[in-house]
């Protein structure tokens, strides 16, 4: 989830789109708190470990 995020924003940037920007964004912030709760330990969506 957080390489998609940052492919779209490369490709949001490069092109000049907003929208793939802003999702993005979303993405790789989402991607990454999965992760921290994934590494802590938490589980996620029912899976102990998120990659």
């Amino acid at each position: 989830m957080i390489a998609l995020g940052v492919i779209l924003l490369v490709i949001g940037f490069v092109t000049g789109i907003s929208i793939l920007w802003t999702i993005g964004i979303i993405l790789a912030v989402v991607g990454a708190v999965l992760w921290v709760l994934g590494s802590m330990g938490h589980a996620v969506a029912g899976r102990r470990h998120y990659w």
